[in-house]
């Protein structure tokens, strides 16, 4: 009778202090804060409105679990104005978890399961972005449902509102079927998904990322595939990521990296990488930790990158003979933590 109670207890009141024997962490909300310096110029101009001085993410993120086998996640992006004058645009995910054994099901906002690494990064540990990843919109409400089939491989399905439906129109969907998974040096992020960009006209994606640890070296390779009704399948509409990491301490991480988008379909399927875009970025930089006992608590980071070519949408800062240099501080900030007594 008592552990019913404090179950009870525990899902109606998370600052209750009770939780069954599984539950251990009630409450853990933490900020992370980046500030940059950048330099924007395109065809040796600068770019004024994008350089300077940048307060470039604060993001607020609650975690804790309910009772047992329910947890729940709450990341919202304190800079971020609203799109649409809705709270919910600028709340990354929100959402329940409920995983007995090997299933799990989620309901809330969540993050679209396209595969991929440089798309799964938190956009605050993000440099050199592609395309693509600039203009995905991959945070929308929906139910998942996945199965770890090994210890080591989990396939997901979820169902979400359509990344790319209009204010008007909120009555489209995206279906994603993911696969991560760990197996050696390779552990992969792959995914086949279906979007709605028009009411009753569909996008798919096919995303094939993947990542390779050897020693103190990992290489991240991401392939999207893009391809809609009535235009080639294969290779006209796409984007590949490349990062090359090299980790000589814990303090320290070098890293290359080079991004290639384009869409040479003529067909408005692609909301994202515009038609016309054939662009490459590449560059690399450096990330120093001088906290060891804390990594991800501290980082100072400098970068360098450069693009080419032709970017379909011309409202984006990357375009053609763009260099951009960056600078800046990352840090985690522990605001409170509430365990089971």
């Amino acid at each position: 009778m008592r552990r019913a109670i404090a179950c009870l207890l525990a899902c109606s009141s998370l600052l209750s202090g009770y939780a069954d024997e599984n539950a251990q962490q009630l409450l853990d909300i933490n900020g992370y804060l980046r500030f940059d310096y950048q330099h924007f110029s395109t065809d040796g101009k600068s770019n004024d409105a994008a350089s300077g001085f940048r307060g470039k993410y604060f993001l607020l993120r609650v975690d804790g679990n309910i009772c047992e086998n329910l947890d729940y996640s709450w990341r919202q992006r304190i800079n971020k104005s609203s799109f649409d004058a809705s709270f919910w645009d600028a709340t990354d995910w929100v959402y329940i978890n409920y995983h007995p054994g090997r299933w799990s099901f989620q309901a809330g906002k969540e993050i679209v399961q396209i595969g991929s690494y440089e798309y799964d990064r938190n956009p605050a540990d993000v440099f050199g972005p592609s395309v693509f990843w600039n203009g995905i919109p991959c945070f929308q409400i929906g139910v998942s449902a996945g199965f770890d089939i090994t210890s080591h491989d989990n396939l997901t399905f979820q169902i979400v509102q359509s990344p790319f439906h209009a204010t008007n129109n909120r009555n489209m969907y995206g279906y994603n079927l993911i696969w991560v998974a760990k197996h050696g040096i390779f552990k992969p992020r792959w995914s086949a998904n279906l979007f709605e960009y028009e009411k009753n006209r569909y996008i798919s994606y096919i995303s094939l990322g993947s990542r390779f640890d050897v020693g103190k070296w990992g290489l991240e390779l991401d392939l999207i595939n893009r391809a809609a009704s009535h235009q080639q399948f294969i290779g006209r509409d796409a984007s590949v990521m490349a990062n090359l990491m090299f980790t000589p301490s814990k303090r320290l991480t070098v890293y290359g990296k080079m991004t290639y988008d384009v869409n040479k379909t003529h067909h408005n399927a692609d909301c994202v990488v515009l038609p016309g875009t054939e662009m490459t970025m590449a560059g690399a930089g450096v990330e120093y930790y001088p906290l060891i006992k804390a990594r991800h608590s501290l980082r100072l980071h400098l970068n360098c990158f450069y693009a080419w070519g032709q970017n379909g949408n011309v409202n984006d800062d990357i375009q053609d003979k763009t260099l951009l240099i960056d600078c800046g501080v990352s840090f985690k900030i522990d605001i409170f933590k509430l365990n089971r007594k």
